[in-house]
């Protein structure tokens, strides 16, 4: 009886806490007290203070009740004074027992009543943490998920961050979707279709937005009032149109959506918005080309050169489909041309508040050298000049370079200072050119170029991940199809890192159905890793690096920690994930490369 007395105080208390009706608390108590109590009578008559709680009361009794019921206490009380107390107590048991049917007693039945009251109040308690099967308003589970028993999960300022979770109904995107509700964010699912079944396997309290990712026209509906992405979602086929649409085109079309979108936010705030990038150039009309200049040269001078001296020429111009092309061809040996100009930026502005830049481009796909001269304006013999290498492709292209990948001309040069930097130059070069894929039958010449300029911006500086990507290792894929699933996911990294957005890309080995949190993990660069990881691990791994400054512009590989074979040890970090608490994310991913 103790530990049923104590699960019903429990009871009592956790339902009391989280607001559950009262009407069922009461039912449920008085169900079983009267349960205990008709089983420990057919082995012990009970006392005179236990007979208080033997019938239940539907409704508080009227004041007539009341006072017919204090009258017969007197009466009662008043015999048992006159010495007939023993006769009295019987005859009171004896209209207890009058009000007990047979089935009250049957020990078969109270079992099975016992078991039905007992998994009734132990389903509403294991309902506490499944939100997605509640049946309170709105506003009761807000207030349940910040104020409740699960309040230890809460990330500051998440009430305020709107996370969209493309790919919810996923393995991975399931897990997601909890875990950010525990923790107090505001959660948008973007599904294809809202039919019953989508939405079952949702909280109620997720926002469900209908479209594709395909379809650029219906996700300004979804990224609306939206801070964070998570992509969950991959390609149900293997076939070449479905990964490209979903894998490919689907993170090009979202980043563009979220970039259009924290624009316009920028543009309503006049220009101050965190994400809103610092204009270097655009080239929208003849004048924008003013103070651009178009040089050339050479990087040896000797007999060999001369004599295979095959000219070069390039031009800067505007042409009349409102275009700023910079073409030409290099012919000679070691020659190079090159279109620069000293940068002239808004009064106030300087680039070491931003971490790199991103030029949209055009073109038949050749690379080029960007470089950066850094010094004092007063003494241009103090200038350091800082090259990138940038990859361009067939079509238009946004191309983002940071800070960090510029390296001196001079080794022994300190590293860039973007606070310095004055004067900027894309430089072509015949070597180093590589043949871009387009039709077989048209021969390329490497040696010539054309290179479309729409503009050219600094990216601000952002403490955060704006768009995480769950991609994926390669491993468990058939071997039959891995080339094209990766071609495809390869696509759709380059196209979220080129976008300006502060991302994190997880590329976890395959996918197991294991809780999380049981084992421990490897963060690893260079696809070497050759184990599986559990859903929920991955899940988690999402949530941590929304707000995890080490996680910012990194992809990386993750998978359950192994022994690696004998000379080949190349994992030095084992991160452990022994409970929710343990921030394991920030020493893997601190020692790991940025934009890579």
């Amino acid at each position: 009886m103790s530990s049923a007395a104590a699960a019903t105080t429990a009871n009592t208390a956790l339902y009391s806490n989280t607001r559950f009706s009262s009407e069922l608390l009461a039912s449920s108590i008085n169900a079983f007290s009267k349960t205990h109590f008709t089983t420990c009578s057919n082995s012990l008559r009970p006392k005179r203070n236990t007979r208080l709680i033997l019938v239940p009361r539907a409704s508080p009794p009227s004041d007539s009740a009341k006072s017919t019921e204090d009258s017969g206490k007197r009466k009662r009380k008043k015999k048992s004074d006159d010495g007939n107390g023993g006769d009295g107590e019987e005859g009171e048991d004896d209209d207890n027992r009058l009000q007990l049917s047979l089935d009250d007693v049957n020990p078969v039945g109270l079992g099975r009543k016992s078991r039905q009251i007992f998994d009734e109040v132990w389903r509403k308690f294991s309902g506490l943490g499944q939100i997605s099967r509640t049946s309170r308003t709105d506003d009761e589970e807000t207030l349940f998920i910040r104020e409740g028993p699960m309040c230890e999960f809460v990330i500051p300022g998440a009430q305020n961050t709107t996370v969209l979770v493309v790919g919810a109904t996923s393995r991975i995107g399931r897990i997601v979707v909890r875990k950010l509700m525990i923790r107090g964010y505001l959660v948008k699912a973007l599904v294809r279709k809202a039919d019953q079944e989508v939405v079952d396997m949702l909280p109620r309290s997720v926002e469900i937005v209908i479209g594709d990712v395909g379809d650029p026209a219906t996700l300004k509906a979804a990224v609306e009032g939206c801070n964070k992405i998570i992509y969950c979602a991959t390609a149900r086929s293997t076939i070449t149109g479905d990964l490209f649409r979903v894998d490919h085109l689907g993170v090009y079309n979202l980043c563009k959506a979220f970039q259009d979108y924290n624009n316009k936010l920028a543009q309503l705030r006049a220009g101050k918005s965190s994400k809103s990038k610092l204009v270097i150039t655009k080239f929208k009309s003849p004048s924008s080309l003013d103070g651009w200049e178009v040089r050339q040269g050479t990087y040896f001078q000797d007999v060999v050169a001369t004599k295979y001296d095959g000219g070069m020429d390039a031009k800067f111009e505007f042409t009349e489909n409102g275009e700023a092309v910079f073409s030409g061809y290099v012919f000679t040996r070691g020659g190079f041309v090159e279109l620069s100009k000293k940068l002239s930026l808004p009064l106030g502005s300087t680039l070491d508040r931003y971490e790199g830049l991103v030029l949209s481009v055009g073109g038949n796909g050749r690379s080029y050298v960007l470089i950066l001269e850094a010094g004092p304006l007063a003494d241009p013999s103090q200038s350091k000049l800082y090259f990138a290498r940038i990859s361009t492709k067939v079509g238009f292209c946004r191309v983002r370079v940071p800070f960090s990948s510029f390296r001196p001309v001079q080794p022994d040069d300190p590293p860039l200072d973007p606070f310095l930097i004055h004067t900027l130059t894309i430089r072509f070069e015949p070597r180093r050119q590589k043949p871009v894929e387009v039709n077989a039958e048209t021969k390329q010449d490497l040696r010539s170029f054309k290179l479309i300029l729409e503009y050219i911006k600094a990216l601000p500086t952002g403490q955060e991940t704006d768009f995480v990507l769950v991609s994926c290792s390669g491993l468990g894929i058939e071997p039959s199809r891995r080339e094209q699933v990766l071609k495809a996911k390869r696509a759709g990294e380059d196209s979220l890192r080129r976008s300006g957005l502060g991302y994190t890309i997880v590329r976890p080995g395959p996918l197991e159905e294991e809780p999380g949190g049981q084992r421990a993990l490897i963060f690893d660069q260079g696809n070497r890793i050759s184990q599986g990881i559990s859903c929920a691990d991955v899940a988690d791994i999402c949530v941590k690096a929304l707000h995890d400054s080490s996680a910012r512009n990194k992809s990386f590989d993750v998978c359950y920690e192994y022994v690696a074979e004998q000379g080949k040890e190349l994992y030095e970090l084992v991160a452990h994930l022994p409970d929710k608490a343990n921030n394991y994310l920030t020493p893997a991913l601190s020692v790991l490369e940025k934009n890579t």
